[in-house]
């Protein structure tokens, strides 16, 4: 049985039409107004089709649409073939004229029909282009009305104007009112051929209809943007006898399409949230439609007070008369009968906010809520959104990811709300990681990994995953029903679309290869091997044409990793890795050597020649640069004063590291020192990252001989530092006290009790690196102390007694 008609419902139906003629209503999505003049046309008319803009595809399952469900829901349309995947969502909440329609027309008896093109249609690739790539005449005659209407109204924006000409204006010939407002907004604009293309089908719909409508009205019920064209294309009087039911378009062959009902909430429909398509604050709107206009005025002022003492915004009585006498006067400047949604929010904001405001009030244009907005401005928005969230009825049918998901959780003995311990040594452990890692991928809640391996290399065997609340759970899964029916199947079609989009975004070889390679390490995470052969042969591919240092690094890491270490997922000794390995050790030096210019320290470009370093040590057999010429391209970069000297540092220190060159370190320190001190910081730094060992004598084996070897630059830059003036002492302290942040803990206390027994001095090392205050506040303070005695000599203001 139909609902009982909201409050306000006296708007007129269309006038009277002849019975064998279309009745057209053209309707502003989710408007309560439009919604009330919809469900009593359908009383008056009581036609024997209701035809309504929507996917013609969900026709056969219309009962499933109409199970009972609590409102807001959408419909979820999906489609992906080897060019383009394209997802949407028409969604259907209590006031929106859709629903209306279908709901009340089904219980009168008539046919119900959607009567657009399938959402995965051709026609709608277009319309979500940017503006700039469309054509523009519809859209510039658009903007051109709406200013225009809005300066004839005194309206700031078109929700403020739309809500003054139909939500709380006089429901008396609001059908007319609308047709002239959508008559003036599509004026003769030549439509965009997808909408002109989306026309002529539903307009085939229309005059099948009529045909079988013997004698009985025909409801269509459009956007009001097309029922001006709809009424051309139509005509009047009776469709042809023989307008045959018009096709339902079919995905082409290889392609895979559908659509399901998801739940929604008055969240994602607000405009605020970033809907464009629609109404903001559906929370206001629902009072709307359930109150009337008066009741929703005062309803939205009672949540918006509620919402603020709940969050300790101090709201007197005082407060409320005033909003409420702003908002009424507000109502009367701007000609409405009664306070509408921005009367009302304008009322409060005058009457609770003193202070200037860093962004405009939300509702005076529209977006999402920018950062510095007002907490009270923000509560207000919220409370006019509303928190009311969809449900489905249990009966709705689920693509059959929803099934799988649940067998594979059960099967692992994953419970909702407890946390899972997985040892990844296990097949059980592993398999159960690898699910959890999809649901993951997939962005479906439940648990989030607190821990566990991060890289190839990390010696961790075990994965913590916690318990998180599932909000948009059901919505998710059914959504990403759109990648496959299985969840591996899903997983895999969701990382090559990650992968595709890096290579089609047609961003820089650098950000590329970074987005490659932290899907290749999910797709490892995962179990997707087919993915990750194809994903190691792209990179592989595009290493080649990285410009940077760090994004190469971290290919090279990844891939590095991989290869030497994961026997656990299975990709160890992959020789796909191993010509990813070669490719980025290659292009690491060939970077390398031509980098000239800069100053400061790079962690990028230190980490890649650290990991080129480790691919020569553990991976030598891969390469097509031999150790040999991977040396004496290091020695090369080392010599050049071009160069970074981080980077020259971290290239001394390869070579260091990898048995040669150490001897040069002692000497290159005293000439840098020498020569250019502000630079030696970053120099040393360069080094340190490369051979921190070999520094503190505990891998040292190079030229410069094994335990002291390290000692010996450790004592050399004692003296260095010592003998430094107290100006470039202070210029270069930053930069040291960076440098030997590489050495952990321990290694810094070895090198403390190395400098004091330099010093014949007896203590504490740690207490060397324990100081209570910033060491270079120390430094700054002994040198002013050092000026002052200075100019306390010069003018021989010092007693005898202070100079002693």
């Amino acid at each position: 049985m139909p609902a009982r008609l909201p409050t306000g419902a006296g708007a007129q139906a269309p006038a009277d039409r002849p019975a064998d003629e279309a009745v057209f209503i053209g309707v502003r999505h989710h408007s309560p107004a439009c919604a009330r003049l919809v469900a009593r046309a359908i009383e008056t008319l009581r036609p024997a089709y209701v035809l309504v803009e929507g996917p013609a595809d969900m026709n056969a399952r219309l009962d499933e649409l109409l199970l009972g469900h609590e409102l807001p829901i959408a419909v979820f349309s999906h489609y992906r073939d080897e060019e383009r995947t394209a997802t949407s969502w028409t969604p259907l909440c209590d006031y929106s004229p859709e629903w209306v329609a279908l709901s009340r027309g089904h219980a009168v008896g008539a046919q119900v029909r959607f009567i657009d093109l399938p959402t995965w249609h051709p026609a709608f690739v277009e319309r979500a282009e940017p503006l700039a790539n469309r054509f523009a005449d519809t859209e510039a005659r658009y903007a051109e009305a709406t200013r225009r209407l809005c300066e004839r109204f005194g309206s700031d924006t078109v929700d403020a104007l739309w809500d003054r000409l139909f939500e709380v204006a006089d429901p008396q010939g609001l059908a007319q009112r609308l047709d002239a407002y959508f008559d003036v907004l599509r004026g003769d604009a030549q439509a965009e051929p997808g909408d002109q293309a989306r026309e002529e089908y539903m307009a085939c719909w229309i005059r099948a209809a009529l045909a079988r409508a013997e004698g009985r009205p025909v409801l269509v019920v459009t956007g009001g943007f097309h029922t001006p064209a709809l009424r051309a294309l139509t005509g009047t009087g009776e469709g042809s006898a023989s307008a045959p039911w018009p096709g339902v378009p079919e995905p082409p062959a290889g392609a895979l399409g559908g659509s399901f009902l998801v739940p929604y909430s008055f969240r994602q429909l607000d405009s605020f949230a970033g809907y464009q398509s629609g109404m903001p604050s559906p929370g206001y709107y629902q009072l709307l439609w359930e109150r009337g206009a008066v009741a929703a005025a005062d309803g939205l002022l009672g949540q918006v007070v509620g919402r603020l003492r709940g969050r300790r915004i101090a709201v007197s009585t005082a407060d409320l008369i005033a909003a409420r006498s702003l908002a009424e006067g507000l109502a009367a400047m701007r000609g409405h009968p009664v306070r509408s949604r921005t009367d009302v929010l304008d009322g409060l904001a005058g009457a609770l906010i003193s202070e200037a405001l860093e962004q405009p009030l939300p509702w005076s244009g529209r977006g999402t809520l920018s950062a510095g907005t007002d907490p009270a401005v923000v509560e207000m928005v919220a409370a006019s959104t509303g928190d009311r969230v969809g449900r489905l009825h249990p009966a709705t049918p689920a693509p059959p990811l929803v099934h799988d998901v649940a067998a594979q959780l059960a099967r692992c003995a994953v419970v909702p709300g407890r946390t899972v311990t997985t040892d990844l040594t296990d097949p059980e452990g592993l398999m159960c990681s690898q699910v959890l890692h999809r649901l993951r991928l997939l962005g479906i809640a439940g648990h989030v990994r607190e821990s566990g391996p991060t890289t190839g290399a990390d010696p961790v065997f075990t994965e913590r995953w916690e318990p998180v609340p599932p909000h948009g759970r059901e919505a998710a899964l059914i959504e990403a029903g759109a990648y496959g029916a299985r969840l591996d199947e899903a997983a895999a079609v969701a990382l090559a679309e990650r992968a595709r989009s890096a290579s089609a975004s047609g961003a820089p070889p650098d950000a590329e290869v970074g987005v490659l390679s932290g899907v290749l390490f999910d797709a490892v995470l995962c179990g997707a091997d087919a993915l990750s052969a194809e994903l190691l042969g792209a990179l592989a591919s595009r290493v080649g044409a990285v410009a940077e240092l760090g994004p190469t690094a971290e290919v090279l890491a990844t891939a590095l990793h991989l290869w030497r270490h994961d026997r656990v997922y299975g990709v160890a000794g992959d020789p796909l890795l191993a010509g990813v390995v070669d490719e980025a050790v290659g292009r690491v030096f060939w970077l390398a050597e031509g980098l000239h210019g800069g100053s400061g320290v790079d962690p990028g470009r230190l980490r890649a020649l650290a990991v080129a370093r480790d691919a020569l040590r553990h991976a030598d057999d891969l390469l097509t640069l031999s150790r040999t010429a991977a040396v004496d391209t290091a020695r090369r970069i080392a010599a050049d004063p071009a160069a970074p000297a981080d980077l020259r540092g971290a290239a001394l220190g390869l070579r260091w590291s990898l048995g040669c060159g150490g001897d040069e370190a002692v000497g290159r320190a005293r000439s840098l020192a020498a020569v250019a001190p502000h630079e030696l910081g970053d120099w040393l730094a360069g080094l340190f990252a490369l051979a921190r060992d070999e520094v503190t004598g505990v891998g040292g084996t190079g030229d410069a001989g094994t335990d002291a070897a390290g000692p010996s630059l450790v004592d050399a830059l004692d003296d260095i530092v010592t003998a430094m003036t107290g100006g470039d002492f202070l210029a270069g302290l930053p930069a040291l006290r960076q440098a030997f942040a590489f050495f952990p803990p321990r290694e810094r206390e070895r090198i403390a009790e190395r400098l004091l027994e330099r010093r014949h001095r007896r203590g504490s090392a740690r207490s060397l690196l324990r100081t209570s205050a910033d060491p270079l506040e120390l430094a700054r303070a002994r040198a002013l102390e050092e000026n002052v005695s200075r100019l306390l000599d010069r003018y021989g203001l010092r007693t005898r007694q202070a100079a002693r």
